[in-house]
């Protein structure tokens, strides 16, 4: 049977860092969840200097599969779990990956080398390009952990109802309860009831309050574990996601919430 014929993957980057330990137990999660395998993806370096430099990518590659996939078992996770190691740069690579992918995961602070302030260029670049949802796995630090963790998404009046499907389908998967924010007035209203309808084993909260998930977090302080957004809403994902580090949680109330990109 060729690859082709098999069922979707979770797709999870890897570089070795502790972020992307972290994406791949929570890519872990997610493939067991929907009943598929889990696949980690390390980027080599397109070109290498010399046989030396090669070698060593290599073995430096090797290695953080070997880390990421023990995290997994180790996490207790029953994941089905392949490996591969690919040629980068690390962002066309798992682009590439992520066709045919039911999901792609990485940490926020991005790709190893390639990683810029407050989030990776690869999480960045993923979250505008790829061709499935895009997972930006925000690590827990040394906060506590709290009773109730939230999926947010925001109802547009563009009518794009790729982002609720999504969040309401990651809401049922983990048994976590929606807010969903939207504008005031009857469209809104009428848009809620009808999730309610079909998704009557999600509890699903209205907050008409007119603003963007960005926003809502800064400004509330619910424990919120995922925040579902647009590809064309990446922009916020600094904002959604906060710089890596407990001493940035008065900053960012969030510092533990992660983010699923879906394609526009």
């Amino acid at each position: 049977m060729s690859e082709k014929h098999f069922p979707a993957v979770i797709v999870a980057g890897i570089d070795g860092s502790q972020a992307a330990l972290e994406a791949a137990r929570w890519a872990a999660d997610e493939a067991v969840r929907r009943s598929v395998r889990l696949r980690l993806v390390y980027a080599t370096k397109p070109t290498h200097p010399s046989a030396d430099d090669y070698y060593a990518d290599v073995h430096r590659g090797q290695a953080a599969l070997a880390a990421a996939t023990a995290a997994c078992e180790a996490a207790d996770v029953p994941a089905v779990v392949e490996s591969a190691m690919v040629s980068g740069p690390p962002g066309h690579a798992l682009i590439e990956e992520s066709d045919g992918a039911a999901m792609i995961c990485v940490g926020s602070v991005g790709i190893g080398r390639y990683a810029r302030s407050v989030l990776g260029s690869t999480a960045i670049e993923l979250a505008e390009k790829a061709h499935c949802p895009t997972a930006i796995i925000r690590g827990r630090d040394d906060l506590p952990p709290v009773d109730i963790h939230w999926i947010i998404f925001a109802i547009k009046d563009s009518g794009d109802e790729s982002v609720t499907a999504q969040a309401m389908s990651e809401a049922r998967l983990r048994h976590a309860p929606v807010l969903a924010l939207g504008n005031r007035g009857s469209a809104f209203d009428i848009e809620v009831d009808a999730l309610k309808r079909r998704y009557p084993d999600v509890r699903l909260y209205p907050v008409s309050d007119n603003a963007d998930v960005a926003q809502f977090l800064r400004e509330h302080d619910e424990p919120v574990q995922l925040a579902v957004i647009s590809a064309d809403d990446s922009d916020q994902l600094p904002q959604i996601l906060g710089p890596f580090g407990h001493h940035a949680f008065h900053l960012f109330r969030h510092a533990t919430s992660s983010a699923l990109v879906v394609p526009a």
